[in-house]
């Protein structure tokens, strides 16, 4: 990596246990066209078969993080200049609303809007589960936060999941400079 590089802005990409999460290269590949650095942080169940680990790996140059960091290990990813949750599942959505932390996706999800880092999400989420009083209550509790939707894609349906609408929903898609909104922080999401 050259210097020049380092000084690209650094996209957290959390990857949820949903089918589409098979094509998730696709977004890194947009991110890598915007010139964002991309770590992936993976739910437990969405790291466990939902796509290909090593190929993400081999992508992103770095790897996919899903648990915890044990004391005295190095920090993995620097702090994220912005955060792209995609695909984004009922339970991720309305536990992250509800202030769960429960895995190191969700844990850095908190932190992350704490910080006021920007984050677009897109949901994939079904036409019946997006009905229930509880998802729509955590959609405008998110919203309340600052959190940028895409519009929700039908897990059961079958068009395209429309991946780079996700870098659309940042602040400054792909052009994040060091007084951008995100830049520098000293948060321990980057560390987690």
């Amino acid at each position: 990596m050259t210097p020049q590089d380092e000084q690209q802005p650094f996209l957290y990409l959390v990857v949820c246990a949903a089918g589409v999460a098979a094509d998730v290269g696709e977004l890194i590949t947009a991110a890598h066209r915007r010139r964002w650095r991309v770590g992936v942080i993976a739910t437990p169940s969405a790291a466990n078969g939902f796509f290909d680990v090593a190929a993400v790996e081999a992508q992103t140059g770095r790897p996919i993080r899903s648990a915890w960091r044990r004391p005295g290990d190095p920090r993995p990813f620097p702090d994220p200049d912005a955060v792209v949750v995609a695909p984004a599942t009922f339970n991720t959505v309305n536990k992250w609303a509800a202030g769960v932390a429960d895995t190191l996706a969700l844990g850095t999800l908190c932190e992350v809007v704490g910080l006021g880092v920007p984050v677009g999400v897109l949901p994939c989420v079904n036409e019946t589960l997006a009905r229930h009083p509880a998802y729509r209550d955590s959609l405008i509790r998110l919203r309340a936060m600052g959190v940028r939707f895409g519009s929700p894609h039908d897990a059961a349906g079958g068009e395209g999941f429309g991946w780079e609408r996700a870098l659309d929903l940042l602040d400054r898609p792909g052009a994040a400079a060091p007084d951008s909104p995100g830049a520098g922080r000293t948060g321990t999401a980057g560390g987690r």
